[in-house]
């Protein structure tokens, strides 16, 4: 129990600061193969490029100890793309939609006509067109364009930034919010539990109590003595909580596991999982609307390839094939010290786009969620790590058990001897 807790004395304090684990970001785009018949109303063809892969490096700062016995930190990341594990660099040109551009037009679509004419005006001026051809490089890490500068001078405060545009801009160099978790010092229960997330205990991008509640952990580590049930933990990139569900006992080289794996009813809509009405508006089961903390853009979030979603997902596009083993998303974790062996977290980012009145640039495009890319957050412990958590937390209690049964079957002669001199005894 000393050992889990967060405390610079603790085994685990170590492991919890710098986490020692070699985590990877693995990005697989959707490339766009048919973008002019797209344009006059035809199916999307999607071909998935990559994986390019990332190692992630996670630290922690401003690491601040309270007197309620909770402890307040930033954990930063930082990438670098690993050539030789990727199929691709990150100079390859990709097709997709330009997301600024469909974007801005979804959300204009119900603002007066004579500002979709000007924009419409300002996109053939910039010569933007619906789909754009960039490398993996820039939709990643931004680009300039001057369709920014043009959108907030047409409509200033649609998109509060300004400078470059990139989907993972701010996901390198950058921290994840300001955590404040239970340290476990008083009840072992709460340890890693959070406490609120930049300050709040609840956040307010949902329409339900429910759905803006601060759920379990920083998804990092959680309470020690796990019942297989389910476990929780809140995930600033998907801006709610999320609750994973026990699966199956398993064993991660030697260490024994409990598997957690999504619900069904993760991204449902409201009509198919009552709970996640406050998610919506919702369109088909399987995909989650994050508009509201996406600046107010048409975006969805998924499983990749829409596993586990509606079928008229997945039927709208040509190119998806989704599998458990290769979409689905899953949390090994030791049991008695609620710390994870092996994980890799999932998530597809999707475009809502259509044919908006008023903006020729979106032609005929009839009404899809679009997936753009999905990225795995993965990692496993090993080496050095991975034999200390071995040799503490499997083989010494192994030894201990046997010398238990060892001790005790030693003892019944013994208490059978005294027994029997007692009794010659009187």
């Amino acid at each position: 129990l000393q050992n889990v807790r967060i405390d610079p004395s603790s085994i685990s304090f170590r492991m919890w600061k710098d986490i020692p684990v070699p985590f990877y970001l693995t990005v697989h785009f959707f490339e766009v193969l048919n973008p002019k018949q797209v344009l006059q109303g035809a199916k999307p063809v999607l071909s998935q490029r990559g994986p390019y892969v990332y190692r992630e490096y996670r630290y922690k700062t401003n690491i601040t100890f309270h007197d309620n016995d909770t402890v307040s930190y930033l954990e930063y990341r930082n990438l670098f793309f690993q050539p030789h594990l990727s199929n691709g660099t990150e100079d390859e040109y990709i097709v997709v939609p330009n997301i600024m551009m469909m974007g801005a037009a979804v959300m204009m679509e119900k603002l007066p006509n004579f500002l979709k004419i000007l924009l419409s005006g300002a996109l053939a001026s910039l010569k933007q067109e619906a789909f754009m051809n960039r490398t993996v490089g820039e939709i990643m890490w931004g680009y300039e364009d001057p369709l920014i500068d043009a959108i907030n001078t047409i409509v200033p405060g649609l998109i509060p930034f300004k400078g470059k545009f990139g989907l993972f801009i701010d996901f390198n160099n950058s921290d994840s919010g300001l955590f404040t978790v239970n340290t476990g010092m008083k009840n072992i229960s709460q340890v890693h539990m959070v406490d609120s997330w930049n300050g709040l205990k609840k956040v307010n991008y949902w329409r339900s109590s429910q759905c803006n509640m601060i759920n379990g952990t920083a998804g990092e580590m959680w309470p020690p003595f796990m019942s297989p049930t389910s476990l929780e933990f809140y995930s600033p990139d998907a801006c709610r909580s999320m609750t994973l569900v026990y699966e199956q006992s398993g064993k991660f080289k030697g260490v024994p596991t409990y598997r957690f794996v999504a619900p069904k009813t993760l991204f449902a809509n409201g009509t198919d999982y009552p709970p996640n009405e406050g998610f919506c508006p919702c369109l088909q089961s399987g995909i989650q609307n994050v508009s509201s903390c996406r600046l107010n853009a048409p975006m969805f979030i998924s499983h990749p390839h829409f596993y586990n979603a509606d079928p008229s997902l997945v039927n709208a596009v040509e190119g998806l094939h989704p599998s458990k083993d290769q979409h689905g998303l899953f949390l090994d974790v030791h049991p008695m010290t609620g710390i994870p062996m092996n994980c890799s977290i999932k998530l597809q980012l999707n475009l809502y786009i259509k044919q908006v009145s008023g903006i020729i640039q979106t032609g005929k495009i009839k009404p899809v969620v679009l997936p753009l890319l999905w990225f795995a957050e993965s990692g496993s412990i090993e080496g050095s790590v991975l034999n200390q958590f071995y040799t503490n937390l499997v083989l010494l209690p192994s030894v201990l058990e046997y010398l238990q049964y060892i001790f005790l079957g030693l003892s019944v002669p013994l208490i059978i001897s005294a027994a029997v001199l007692m009794a010659m005894s009187k």
